[in-house]
């Protein structure tokens, strides 16, 4: 019977990604056939031109990932036991648990997304912008009279370029570690108040005051990190928040 139902769950989540896999398929045919009828109109013999379009093919196709990312909603995984099972609370305070949790999951999704987004674009930086700080050197002692050369060389300087200008004008890196952290540091302070409430304090009503004011801080130090406001509050929110 289990391994009947994790089939199900597989079937499932195959069925689910089809879309986006006959998507990705069809954009890398087309693709493929436009540098297949390149090549064959241009001849093989001229390497420069292979490099330049290839350097340009595999460029879009590695972005479709981070394209699909700012596109895509991620919902949020259903967690386990929750405060409504928890042995320590009365049902009024269950009540208040679910009522304040309930508020934040919108909140949740959105972090769990944007990290998402910026951890995409943030990788598809790196994967490009130290290749091509190698390549580039590489490329202008090779260069001749062949105009691709040139070519080429301009491709990976803009590309490079523009990467590197999103990438410090967005804040990519801080923005991924800030929304990344406020979504893991909510979820361990939701297990502690659940597996160690004591940790919170002597009585339920001390334990749940200090369980609402952290989750507060959390939400304080993500928008803050939202607001463009990140190195203001490094020292000061990284005090008050556990990691």
């Amino acid at each position: 019977m289990g391994i009947t139902k994790k089939s199900e769950k597989l079937i499932k989540k195959a069925k689910q990604k089809i879309p986006s896999i006959l998507t990705m398929l069809f954009v890398s045919g087309l693709l493929l056939l436009i540098l297949y009828y390149l090549l064959i109109t241009n001849g093989y013999k001229d390497i420069w031109f292979v490099f330049t379009i290839m350097y340009v093919f595999f460029a879009i196709i590695t972005f479709i990932p981070t394209l699909r990312a700012i596109f895509k909603v991620i919902k949020l995984h259903p967690g386990g036991d929750s405060f409504n099972k928890s042995p320590h609370f009365s049902e009024e305070e269950k009540n208040k648990l679910n009522q304040h949790f309930s508020r934040i999951q919108g909140t949740l999704g959105f972090w769990k997304n944007q990290a998402e987004k910026y951890r995409k674009f943030h990788y598809y930086c790196l994967y490009w912008t130290i290749p091509s700080s190698i390549l580039i050197p590489i490329i202008i002692q090779a260069m001749n009279t062949n105009p691709y050369s040139k070519v080429l060389l301009t491709i990976i300087s803009t590309h490079t370029a523009i990467l590197l200008a999103f990438h410090r004008g967005f804040k990519i890196e801080d923005n991924f570690k800030a929304f990344r952290l406020g979504e893991s540091e909510f979820y361990d302070t939701y297990r502690r108040i659940l597996d160690r409430p004591n940790s919170f304090g002597n009585t339920t009503e001390e334990q749940l005051n200090n369980y609402f004011s952290k989750v507060e801080e959390i939400r304080k130090y993500v928008r803050n990190a939202e607001t463009d406001n990140l190195p203001e509050i490094d020292d000061k929110q990284r005090k008050n928040i556990t990691y």
